[in-house]
């Protein structure tokens, strides 16, 4: 391009047209948006992996801009929270390119011959150290003015020629490019520099930033030039007359940070100056000489503010853009993020937070049960009953109903026990692994906690000492466990476990005495009072008496004769004079008696529900026919016993059984019951999670506990009576007293369910909503419905009365808003709201709907989730509409509203929870952002609550509650509580606002100890406050510069920059030698890597192929293909191997599939799930799960991880966290947990828990990790291994709270400078580690410390192994080497002393590649082993031997071909390689090798051309050569040269006599294999590479042409030729001659795809062609009539295509990773996924029952259904 075109300035996009991308090329998501500053259309680009999405200039590398101007400037504004990089490619006068490359990922300045690369630091107030890494929020648009001229004259001294090359990667907002050779100065425009009659280059009007009128250029925006003093400078008349600003806040600095070279003083102070956001003044009128600038460093505890004061201390607020509608007088505020700047360090002051630790304490809960309600004890004197309530176990006071808590269980408690002191009290948890409390019952201090081998206990009983403890329940195999060798096994068995505790209160621990499996049911267990070693079980169809003896677990079944098909429900042991009776009951109303010493039933008896002539007692009857009571449970005592039912009734009788003494009917069923140590009381609990007891001498029954049998969803509380509603998902509506806890109403409606829930203000009404759309008022002194209005269709969603008791709200899921008028005696309706005004996917909620303090705004989320509506309460009137997708510009996903609250007026804020898991405080008026919470929860908030004097904040989101300090503006802390078992789903505050309420599994009620005072008046309103203290550990002259800058003036010395390594934030630094330190579980992201220098560590093979969004999937059952074999295994792949001997089950990877194969079958299964390339592989120690984990596809923001199950095969969970590519997997010993270890440019550590899939904690890692693994011996520590040390986590888990405690020893000096890429644990404690010099060291876990360092390879060590004294070692030098290391425990006690002349190698094999994946036997005999080339090796050590279990091509497959008996299949690759398997099993039975060269085609002779013994096939290479090899003599037959470029396609003529081959330069050759001549070439296709080369046989004089033999040529440049030919005589004539357009480079591959032809097997007169054309489709061309008939549209370019032989289907492979295949004639598509790549090659076999499909070195083999 013309210079002269160039001047004065040149838009480099509209030049080149960007938004054609004809000239100009985009990858990833990249995307115009209109940016709300600029009120302009920008290009967004945006990814997790910067590289991975750009804008480039020009289209491709081959082509240059050739913009001359010096200066190029760039309009843009990084993404908050994100990295960004701009390359430039720049050429010198000497014609070298050198790239110049801008980023917030380095983290310094690196230069080459060719590179520069230069650090964009964006500063906020942080300290030097800490200036690298993401953008932080509140960034502004940038003009970055970069000087192409000086940069490669000061850095390289070379001279400016052009801009060749643009590159602009993720994540940034680009509004425009610009070059020129005039500086101009951005601030100022052409009609302030005439005016003012500047000496300064005004920016052009196009190039300008929108200013508001009377406002400051840089109070918005952002100007960089760099180098900063290239420039021409001002005059200095001109300086003089501009005055300083009073006082400069250092707020957002942007600067490059380049690292000083030895250059002179101008030179240098150019590179180590940085560029500072001043006002304007400052900017303006800068100097020739580097201009003294204010610099504090300090790191602060908050980084923003919602407001500072400015110099005349007025606060600045963000301006909003409003827009008027149309319609009426409402107004359209898009909220924007406020100007967010740091306080100058002289207005900084301490504010600590007044919440006091804690600041919640729970009072009391309102329920029972949860798990279970059979759950109910009596305390040793009777004063008080023991009971779960979820999570919460409470002991509740019966005559004062007082309450004492215990807290720590994190899910449902599942059973309890109370020892016969009433000292210590067990109690299990539901979720699997069972965990078990044992507590202090005197002081509710939990004195163990420790992990049951039963997966969920069901029962748990006390010996009468509490010294024995027993437990029953599933065991982990999902059978019931009672001892060693008792077998079981069955779907129904059970586990019980024995442990002795009568150490637990002296500071021991719990110890496993025995435990027992057993295959019949039992539904209950007890310990006998008299012997702990005795006791007794039943369940259906058994009674058992067990007994404890030896440290084992004996049982003896009781004989009960015709009782032997009984369901038996609980029993209990009572003591007579003539020995001890176990009573049995059933749920067919019989009660057995069993002489426990004889094993012998003494009595049986039936109740039946049979009523008397003079009452309506039932009696008992024995042994009546008709069906009996059914009995849940029974207790006995030394006069009576007590028996619950199913009915509803609680039955004394005597021991005789003769009538019954009491009853007491209850609501449901009975399920259980206990008589008081006394005698005097029967407690009784019934499954509707009632709770009471039957006072024996009075004969009166008190109810000491009601609750909801389902979730509570809402509630509501009453502002004068002290009361608390509440619906839940029971159908029921509750009314309780706060005072006591107590139940006063409630209302049921068995047709409609309650959903929302509202008091009257002033009046004795309550309002409830239903999910029918009534809408009910009911009067709680008559205690009946009032009114009803049904004006809703959908279910109700929202519900809120007007603080002055004027008006009601509902809504519904059908978007309407209703208005009632509530002030008189009366509910009437007063007006509907248009349709879909509240949003209509809003689910019922609280905080659906909210009312202003004043009562004069509503607010909801409507009309889309998007959207925050704010009306009048009188008029409905819309006032206000709030987009809160405008919050998040920056992030992937559109931020939509979830609840809204009020808070206190003034000063009138409302708040919003938004789906990014933040809280946005808005002003109510004029829809501003006051402030925001960010990363509130992990999960989006669902309820919202703000106290009345505006102090604390209540945040609920899954099973957690926050409180924050909502007066700190800068930074609020806060308190999370836990306690229920299943989401919260509402909070709110008492109306005294003392304490609390949350609902969601239980009523908690809360203790708020803050003292009770108010906050200073308009303390809430956003007014400035003292940020906290800022914390900086300064030096003199660090002292010195914050001193000078206390006083608000510039300083007159720009500080020396420090030009350390920035301190990265990632796992907590490593303390003092010999301590520890916990990791917080919340970490900043830490600024990707190069990888490193390590075969271990994974890398993902580079793919250009996208992925196909919408696929034509057949339903189950309807597919004509079908996955049958998978050839290969992925040797990219890390750890990807799993085997289990004693099971048989196998896997191992294949590009995204996972591979289940039968080794002494071979039949494989196929697990479809992963969009990309796994990378690795963990089976539980239980083999019940598989976890398998893919990179990062271009369509997801995380890779995903997959947990499979072994016995279905079917995904059990997705989950996903890391960012890039999942290095390592790990499970726990007990599978409770899974840890999952991020790649290079993740690096970050997360553990699971397997039982919930839930994400525990994550920590970041400053440091590629290489591996994890788990302490076998104790699951609560792992390891990890890395540069320069070994890490130990340390898993501390309090309730639901997982945090690691980390603890890191270096490598010793002995072992030098390397990194440890490996890692096992030996018996305990001895950890192995290899590294990449080849070394082992063993640590000693326990010490902390490496004892042992030996030479086991001259290479990196990837794989290790060790199972008792063997350890098996694997390197990339592809040696697997067995160590005897039987001595190292003994080596252990001599520490540093300790030699490695006691470890040697037993044995040595060499492989055929490196090694990356191994598994073995706990023998250590056998095992399995993959290696890079793509091979699976079985090796034998006793036998010395290595088998080939799986084979594939370690490079792209480039063709298939059969053996005309379809016996045989032959492949060839881009390693040189070509072999022939046996098509049966996809065994290898023979492989040629040539070295150097790739092989790029291949074809097998046809039947006609010789016997079947001596089949050949022909193979093309690089080189341009052919090579025939006999299959039978597995020989080379011939060598030929026929081509000068690489070989493209080879085909054998009809006959088999002749070999046609093409090239890349459109050459096609035909030669003789039997003399090895080429006797002829055609260069008809010349300039464009052969695609294809088809014979076939034709008769003679077809289409009026010579010959016998029919073929086509097809070449890159859409031309097909076809041919016939009579090669003895050596006669070729043209047929036809077939020519289209080019279609549309594809964005996939950036060029044109491949012309494919192929003749029609069901009709020769026909070419099927495909590439073809502008358009993609299958098209069929007649020979005979010369056009084309008929066209099948693709939905994309296809890549590869093939022809059945015997149905009319054609196979079509897409770059899209797609597999098609169509139907020719009803044109039916079917697609089919399971490619990692694209779908280069599709081969049906001869007999169309197989296709072969090919996605880079991966083979599928799919059977033809329709066949």
């Amino acid at each position: 391009m013309a210079r002269a075109c160039q001047h004065p300035f040149l838009n480099v996009f509209r030049h080149f047209k960007v938004d054609e991308w004809k000239r100009s090329t985009k990858e990833g998501d990249v995307a115009p948006v209109t940016d709300k500053t600029l009120k302009c259309t920008v290009y967004r680009v945006r990814g997790s992996v910067s590289a991975g999405s750009y804008i480039q200039l020009p289209k491709t590398s081959t082509q240059s801009l050739g913009l001359t101007g010096r200066y190029l400037y760039v309009l843009f504004r990084p993404l908050p929270t994100k990295h960004f990089i701009i390359h430039l490619d720049v050429s010198t006068e000497d014609s070298q390119v050198i790239r110049v490359s801008f980023s917030n990922l380095f983290k310094e300045f690196k230069s080459t011959a060719t590179w520069l690369q230069f650090p964009f630091i964006f500063e906020a107030g942080r300290s030097r150290k800490d200036l690298a890494g993401m953008i932080p929020a509140g960034t502004r648009w940038t003009c970055l003015q970069i000087d192409l001229h000086d940069i490669l004259l000061v850095y390289l001294n070379r001279c400016y020629s052009h801009l060749k090359s643009i590159r602009l990667c993720a994540n940034l907002l680009v509004r425009n490019l610009y070059t020129s050779d005039l500086c101009f100065d951005p601030a100022v425009t052409i009609a302030e520099a005439r005016r003012a009659k500047l000496p300064v280059t005004p920016v052009p009007r196009e190039m300008a930033f929108p200013v508001p009128k009377g406002e400051r250029w840089h109070d918005h925006y952002i100007h960089i030039r760099f180098p900063s003093d290239s420039s021409e400078t001002f005059s200095e008349p001109v300086q003089k007359s501009c005055s300083l600003p009073e006082a400069v806040l250092p707020g957002h600095v942007l600067q490059l940070l380049p690292h000083p070279v030895a250059f002179s003083k101008q030179v240098q102070d150019s590179v180590s100056l940085k560029v500072q956001k001043l006002g304007p003044t400052a900017s303006r009128w800068a100097p020739s000489a580097p201009r003294p600038l204010p610099e504090v460093n300090l790191s602060c505890e908050c980084s923003e503010v919602s407001s500072v004061g400015g110099p005349s201390g007025h606060c600045q607020e963000p301006f909003p853009w409003v827009d008027k509608r149309a319609a009426g007088d409402s107004i359209h505020i898009s909220a924007q993020k406020p100007a967010v700047e740091p306080v100058a360090p002289e207005h900084t002051a301490s504010q600590e937070s007044f919440l006091p630790d804690p600041v919640l304490r729970l009072k009391g809960v309102i329920g029972f049960g949860g798990y279970s309600t059979k759950w109910a004890l009596w305390t040793r004197d009777g004063a008080a009953v023991v009971y779960p309530c979820h999570a919460v176990i409470v002991i509740l006071h019966v005559d004062t109903r007082e309450q004492r808590l215990f807290l720590g269980h994190t899910d449902k408690v599942s059973a309890l026990a109370l020892d016969g002191s009433g000292s210590l009290l067990a109690s299990a948890q539901a979720r699997p692994p069972s965990m078990l409390r044992l507590w202090d019952f005197q002081t509710g201090e939990c004195l163990s906690l420790f992990q049951s081998p039963v997966l969920t206990i069901s029962s748990l009983s006390f010996s009468d000492s509490g010294a024995l403890l027993c437990g029953i329940g599933k065991d982990r195999h999902g059978r019931t466990v009672l001892g060693p060798g008792q077998g079981g096994g069955a779907a129904c068995s059970r586990m019980v476990v024995a442990w002795a505790t009568d150490q637990v209160g002296r500071g021991g621990e719990a110890v496993i005495l025995a435990k027992a499996h057993t295959d019949v049911d039992i539904q209950a267990f007890e310990v006998a009072f008299f012997d702990e070693t005795r006791m007794a079980s039943c369940g259906r169809g058994s009674v058992r008496l067990w007994r404890l003896r030896g440290g084992e677990l004996r049982f003896c079944p009781v004989d009960l004769g015709e009782h032997h098909a009984l369901e038996f429900t609980d029993l209990a042991f009572r003591q007579a004079q003539d020995g001890h009776t176990l009573y049995v009951c059933s749920r067919s109303g019989h009660i057995l008696e069993i002489d426990h010493q004889h094993m012998a039933v003494r009595h049986a008896r039936r109740l039946l529900p049979m009523q008397t002539p003079g009452g309506p007692l039932p009696q008992k009857q024995t042994f009546s026919s008709g069906p009996g009571i059914a009995i849940s449970s029974l207790s006995v005592s030394q006069a009576m016993c007590a028996v619950g039912s199913e009915d509803g009734y609680l039955r004394l009788w005597p021991l005789d059984f003769s009538s019954v003494l009491l009853e007491a009917e209850h609501e449901g069923a009975i399920s259980s019951v206990l008589i008081s140590p006394n005698g005097l009381r029967v407690l009784s609990a019934t499954s509707l999670g009632h709770l009471g007891f039957l006072d024996v001498p009075s004969q009166e029954y008190s109810v000491l506990v009601r609750s909801h049998a389902a979730l509570v969803v809402a509630l509501a509380t009453d502002c004068s009576r002290g009361q608390l509603a509440t619906v839940s998902q029971d159908h029921t509506v509750r009314i309780w007293d706060l005072a006591t806890l107590q139940q006063l109403y409630d209302f049921m409606s068995r047709e409609e369910a309650p959903c929302a829930i509202a008091f009257h203000p002033t009046q004795p009404t309550l309002f409830c909503g239903f999910s029918s759309g009534a809408v009910r008022s009911f009067s709680l002194e008559a205690a009946e419905v009032l009114v009803e209005h049904r004006c809703h269709q959908g279910a109700i969603t929202g519900l809120v009365t007007s603080p002055d008791g004027s008006f009601l709200f509902s809504s519904c899921s059908q978007g309407t808003l209703a208005q009632y008028h509530i002030g008189g005696p009366w509910c009437r309706i007063l007006r509907m709201a248009a349709a879909n005004v509240v949003c209509l996917d809003s689910c019922p909620s609280p905080n659906a709907l909210a009312v202003s303090g004043d009562s004069r705004l509503l607010a909801f989320v409507g009309p889309s989730k998007y959207m925050v509506t704010v009306m009048s309460t009188a008029s409905l009137d819309e006032l206000l509409k709030i987009d809160v997708s405008a919050l998040d510009l920056a992030g992937s996903h559109l931020n939509s509203a979830m609840v809204v609250c009020f808070g206190p007026t003034p000063p009138g804020h409302l708040l919003v929870s938004t789906s990014s898991n933040m809280v946005a405080v808005l002003d109510a008026s004029s829809g501003r952002v006051v402030r925001e919470l960010c990363c509130v929860h992990p999960v989006a908030c669902s309820s919202l609550a703000l106290s009345g004097d505006g102090r604390f904040l209540l945040t609920a989101a899954d099973r957690a509650i926050k409180v924050w300090d909502y007066l700190a503006q800068a930074s609020p802390s806060c308190q999370v509580y836990i306690g229920h078992s299943e989401p919260v789903q509402a909070v709110a505050f008492t109306p005294d606002q003392q304490q609390l309420l949350s609902v969601g599994d239980a009523i908690f009620l809360w203790d708020i100890l803050a003292p009770t005072e108010r906050s200073p008046p308009g303390s809430v309103q956003g007014s400035p406050k003292a940020p906290p203290t800022c914390k900086a550990s300064l030096g003199a002259r660090q002292l010195e510069d914050v001193v000078s800058g206390a006083s608000g003036l510039p300083r007159q010395q720009v500080p020396v920059p420090s030009w350390a390594s920035p301190l990265q934030l990632g796992i907590c630094a490593r303390p003092s030698k010999g301590l520890d330190a916990t990791c917080s579980t919340r970490r900043a992201r830490v600024q990707p890597t190069t990888r490193p220098d390590s075969y271990k560590h994974f890398m993902a093979r580079y793919k250009a192929s996208p992925l196909a969004k919408d696929l034509s999937l057949s339903p189950a059952g309807d597919e004509q293909l079908h996955l049958k074999a998978v050839v290969g295994y992925n040797g990219n792949g890390r750890a990807n191997v799993v085997w289990r001997p004693d099971t048989g089950f196998f896997a191992y990877t294949c590009g995204c599939l996972v591979v289940v194969e039968d080794l002494h079958s071979g039949a494989q299964q196929h697990w479809v799930g992963h969009p990309e390339e796994i990378s690795t592989l963990a089976l539980s120690h239980y083999a019940q799960i598989l976890a398998s984990a893919s990179v990062q596809s271009s369509t997801a923001l995380h890779c995903q991880i997959r947990l499979w199950d072994v016995q279905g095969g079917s995904c059990r969970q997705l989950i996903s966290h890391h960012s890039t590519a999942v290095q390592d997997l790990a499970f726990s010993p007990d599978d409770g947990f899974l840890v999952t270890l991020g790649d290079y440019g993740d690096r970050t550590l997360a553990l699971w828990s397997t039982a919930t899939c839930e994400l525990m904690t994550s920590v970041c890692l400053l440091e590629p990790v290489h591996g994890v693994a788990f302490d076998p011996w104790d699951g609560g520590v792992l390891a990890c291994v890395g540069r320069g040390a070994v890490t130990l986590w340390l898993l501390l888990q309090l309730g639901a709270d997982v945090s690691l405690q980390i603890h890191q020893e270096p490598i010793p000096e002995e072992v030098g400078a390397c990194e440890l890429t490996s890692l096992c644990f030996g018996p305990a404690p001895l950890l192995y580690c290899g590294s990449n010099a080849g070394q082992v060291c063993v640590w000693d876990t326990r010490a902390g410390r490496c004892f042992l360092v030996w030479e086991a390879d001259d290479g990196e060590i990837g794989v290790l192994l060790c199972s008792g004294t063997r350890l098996v070692s694997g390197s990339n030098t592809r040696r697997l080497r067995l160590w005897a290391v039987g001595a190292v425990p003994e080596l252990r006690r001599k520490g540093s002393g300790a030699r490695s002349h006691s470890v040697f190698m037993e044995h040595e094999l060499t492989l055929d590649g490196a090694v990356v994946s191994a598994v073995f036997h706990d023998s250590m005999d056998m095992g399995v082993v993959g290696t890079t080339a793509g091979t699976l090796w079985y090796v034998s050590w006793a036998e010395g031997t290595n088998t080939r279990l799986i084979s594939g091509h370690r490079s792209q497959v480039n063709e298939v071909v059969f053996s005309p008996s379809e016996s045989h299949c032959a492949t060839c690759s881009d390693d040189g390689s070509v072999r022939v398997w046996s098509l049966a099993s996809m065994e290898l039975l023979i492989q040629f090798q040539v070295l150097s060269q790739s092989c790029l085609c291949l074809a097998w002779s046809p039947p006609s051309c010789r016997r079947p013994e001596q089949q050949q096939v022909v193979a093309g290479y690089s080189d341009g050569t052919l090579r025939v090899f006999s299959v039978s003599r597995m020989a080379m037959d011939l060598k030929m040269h026929p081509h000068q470029a690489a070989l493209t396609t080879v085909a054998f003529s009809a006959d088999g006599q002749t070999i046609l081959s093409g090239d890349k330069d459109g050459l096609v050759a035909v030669s003789r294999p039997r003399t090895g001549m080429t006797f002829r070439v055609l260069s008809d296709h010349r300039g464009a590479g052969i695609c294809t080369i088809q014979s076939t046989r034709k008769e003679y004089g077809d289409f009026r042409a010579e010959g016998m033999d029919l073929w086509l040529a097809a070449s890159g440049d859409q031309r097909v030729s076809v041919w016939a030919s009579d090669w003895l005589r050596n006669h070729c004539e043209l047929v036809d001659w077939l020519s289209f357009p080019a279609p549309v480079v594809t964005e996939a591959s950036g060029c044109l795809p491949p012309t494919l032809a192929a003749f029609c097997p069901w009709d020769g007169a026909l070419l099927v062609c495909v590439g073809l054309g502008v358009h993609p489709e299958v098209v069929f061309y007649s020979l005979y009539q010369k056009q084309v008939v008929k066209k099948i549209p693709l939905p994309f370019f296809a890549m590869s295509m093939s022809l059945s032989p015997r149905a009319c289907l054609v196979a079509v492979g897409f770059a899209e990773r797609v597999l098609t295949l169509v139907d020719c004639v009803s044109g039916a598509v079917q697609d089919f996924a399971g490619h990692d790549d694209s779908v280069k090659l599709c081969r049906f076999a001869p007999s169309s029952r197989l296709l072969f499909t090919v996605a880079h070195n991966e083979i599928l083999v799919w059977e033809v259904m329709s066949h």
